[in-house]
């Protein structure tokens, strides 16, 4: 299928962007012929959702705060057979947007990130974001085991079978970690394509907050960890627990062999309990990894009920039959 007969739908999260917004639909529009940008008012108190309308814009209205709720609900009303998701500051340079589109369909791939590119003249990166940004990347990557180059761009390229399978379940900046995870986790293709990135307009104010959303995201991650790498996770807690039982045990056994009595009965109580303890964090573990399994099978079914990126669901659906 020629990416002319696509329906190609731009989702571009907004709160307070009066003064990048329209520029940024002129852009999609200029760069990507017949996309449908649909430009999502975050409880914004300026001109942004005018000026996104002036410019072409379709404007939706998500009246809970946070990106991820944003994208939630984006996800779920927009029909579409690809979707560019795009910050509305102005930042990521629009004009990349044909080569990742074409590099989706061409793979097919489900999901091209956009890696960003610092403009040599420009410090769009603010303090502390870039150093963060790898210290997560490099998390996420020990975690789950794949190395991951700019896992909080919010410049990418989606297809209808990713987004459709994607649960968002964050509510604010975590999204992108959110969709990086789910990639993982379920493994489907993809790839990356570097993005100009430049600083913001005049008049344009960030909304992130370094430290504070640097938590959040660091909360999301061991969160995941926890679900997606539960005999790692809970195995952890499990081990320490008998090795300290063991530090607390030996001594209690050699002295019961010396002078055939227990005279730290409190101790010897306390490290059969870090056993105990110990060994339930092991089952656990290993429970929560068979749920674990079931629900990427589900996601996986969900996941395999569409097409891939330009392929017709109708002609897949004969091929299949």
């Amino acid at each position: 299928m020629d990416s002319t007969e696509l329906r190609i739908a731009a989702v571009v999260p907004c709160h307070n962007e009066e003064a990048a917004v329209a520029k940024v639909v002129a852009d999609l529009k200029a760069a990507v012929p017949g996309i449908v940008v649909y430009v999502y008012d975050n409880l914004s108190t300026d001109r942004t959702a005018e000026c996104a309308r002036e410019a072409g814009a379709i404007v939706r209205y998500e009246n809970t705060k946070g990106k991820g709720n944003v994208v939630r609900r984006a996800f779920a009303d927009i029909e579409a057979d690809v979707y560019v998701m795009i910050d509305g500051d102005d930042t990521y340079e629009a004009s990349a947007a044909p080569l990742m589109i074409k590099t989706l369909l061409d793979g097919p791939y489900d999901h091209v990130l956009g890696v960003r590119k610092q403009d040599e003249d420009t410090n769009a990166y603010r303090s502390g974001h870039e150093t963060g940004n790898k210290v997560l990347n490099g998390v996420v990557g020990k975690v789950f085991g794949e190395n991951v180059e700019d896992m909080l761009s919010g410049f990418r390229v989606f297809s209808r079978r990713f987004v459709k399978s994607f649960p968002a379940v964050s509510r604010e900046f975590e999204i992108e970690t959110e969709l990086t995870v789910h990639s993982l986790h379920l493994r489907v293709p993809q790839t990356a394509v570097q993005v100009g990135f430049r600083d913001r307009p005049a008049g344009s104010e960030s909304k992130l907050r370094t430290y504070r959303d640097g938590t959040k995201i660091l909360a999301l991650i061991l969160g995941l960890a926890r679900h997606e790498r539960p005999v790692a996770f809970y195995g952890l807690f499990g081990t320490l627990a008998w090795l300290v039982s063991l530090i607390l045990t030996v001594p209690i056994v050699v002295e019961f062999y010396n002078t055939h009595e227990v005279a730290r009965f409190p101790t010897l109580f306390f490290a059969f309990t870090l056993m105990l303890l110990g060994s339930l964090a092991w089952t656990a573990g290993m429970i929560l990894d068979g749920i674990r399994r079931s629900r990427h099978e589900a996601a996986r079914l969900v996941y395999l009920r569409y097409s891939a990126a330009g392929v017709n669901d109708d002609v897949a659906a004969g091929d299949r039959r």
